[in-house]
């Protein structure tokens, strides 16, 4: 699947966000690990990252629903304490589109892309191409 990496780093580059992260439902006792990134520089991997369990996760519950989540200010977006922990856990993580990839009507993987620090507004432009990154790796899975 190496033709995933150009569709995320291009995602990251045309956005200026932190990072992207594509996360699939694998089996296995971890719900939705991190299989491929791209990072800007400096920014650390969530890819060995397993203390957060998505399944319980509000953003998760949304994307179950078919719906893409965009969070101009995460911390503003859910006062559930777990929800709150995994922002730090991330990196100090301020602001997200997630964008859920559904495969025969079930949630496969989700596309996120972050960007840490402090919040953004993001544009319609930036929520479509993280639309259309999402389609294109759904393409590919």
């Amino acid at each position: 699947m190496t033709e995933i990496e150009p569709i995320l780093e291009e995602l990251l580059a045309g956005t200026g966000a932190s990072r992207v992260t594509l996360r699939q439902d694998m089996p296995g006792d971890y719900a939705f690990p991190v299989t491929h990134e791209a990072l800007a520089p400096g920014v650390p991997s969530l890819r060995e990252e397993r203390s957060v369990d998505l399944r319980t996760q509000p953003v998760v519950l949304e994307l179950r629903q078919g719906r893409q989540v965009v969070q101009d200010d995460c911390r503003r977006a859910f006062d559930d304490p777990a929800y709150q922990r995994m922002l730090e856990t991330y990196g100090g993580l301020a602001a997200q589109i997630v964008t859920p990839v559904f495969r025969a009507g079930k949630l496969a993987a989700i596309v996120s892309l972050h960007q840490l620090g402090s919040p953004r507004r993001w544009t319609a432009e930036e929520i479509a191409a993280a639309t259309r990154a999402a389609a294109n790796v759904g393409s590919l899975l």
